[in-house]
């Protein structure tokens, strides 16, 4: 996402915000452009989705989405009152994490609304932390797929496992598996993957889709055709990082992952606890 479109967004959910009694909240109406959704009946529907989360993490449902009515004025000077709806932080939070991942505005306010002070530069680490994590889930999905695939065509697992580490040794230099984790000084125990920036992460991951594209498409068998595939696929994801200045084996080692993951979790834990409920009583 480009600065100036976090900064943009940003901006709109700070001045979206309403406060009474210490208690901030949101208007569905309000945020449901902030959040790239045009229809109402599209948004309304999302809310929905957000609203059995709400349940289902055994949260009062009322104490989060609050149905409203409102004056609103037409263009012709006139008013009607329509339907609106008060969303607590977590209930924003929630809304964001059931809407259209693929929209920048959705990957924001999932930081936005989960991070409880507003400092722009901490929700701008929660999405990078996010966005690997991503990343790496994608990349162990990948990884399933070609271990089931190579089973079937008769490599074993610790065939997986050389095929893997010379994937490795293609897109690092010469670098194997083991000689990246030692490189890195990650432990012997831990996948190297959780140790990367999202970058090679995601170049693992692209050099793992194709071989496994081209393992059905030529129906490659056996440890050594398999092993030049995915060889030949890793080496032509370096050279493309090559091509943008980028070399994999000379970047420096991120946090575990492990632990992102935890902040994270205890980040929409304590979202969960310290966000006042709504009053039914309120009003817009």
């Amino acid at each position: 996402m480009k600065k100036h479109t976090m900064i943009k967004l940003f901006s709109g959910f700070e001045e979206a915000k309403h406060q009474e009694n210490g208690t901030e909240y949101w208007l569905a109406r309000e945020i449901q452009s902030l959040l790239g959704y045009g229809k109402w009946e599209n948004f309304f529907k999302v809310i929905g989705k957000a609203a059995i989360a709400c349940k289902n993490a055994q949260q009062a449902v009322e104490d989060h989405f609050l149905d409203v009515r409102k004056m609103v004025q037409l263009g012709s000077g006139s008013t009607r009152e329509i339907e609106d709806i008060m969303l607590t932080r977590y209930a924003c939070y929630l809304i964001a994490q059931n809407g259209d991942p693929r929209k920048d505005e959705i990957a924001f306010a999932m930081s936005y609304f989960a991070v409880q002070t507003r400092k722009q530069e901490l929700i701008e680490q929660r999405m990078l932390d996010w966005e690997r994590l991503q990343a790496r889930e994608k990349l162990t999905d990948s990884e399933k797929e070609l271990s089931g695939l190579i089973f079937q065509r008769g490599v074993d697992n610790r065939g997986f496992g050389r095929i893997r580490s010379r994937g490795d040794q293609a897109l690092f230099g010469g670098f194997g598996t083991k000689d990246m984790k030692v490189k890195l000084q990650i432990p012997k125990s831990r996948p190297l993957a959780d140790f990367l920036p999202t970058i090679t992460i995601k170049a693992k991951d692209f050099a793992t889709e194709i071989t496994n594209f081209n393992i059905r498409k030529d129906d490659l068998r056996g440890e050594q055709s398999i092993t030049q595939e995915h060889i030949k696929n890793n080496q032509e994801v370096r050279t493309l990082l090559g091509q943008r200045g980028i070399v994999p084996e000379q970047l420096p080692p991120e946090q575990d992952l492990k632990k992102v993951d935890r902040k994270i979790k205890s980040d929409d834990q304590r979202l969960v606890d310290q966000v006042p409920k709504l009053g039914k009583e309120k009003k817009p």
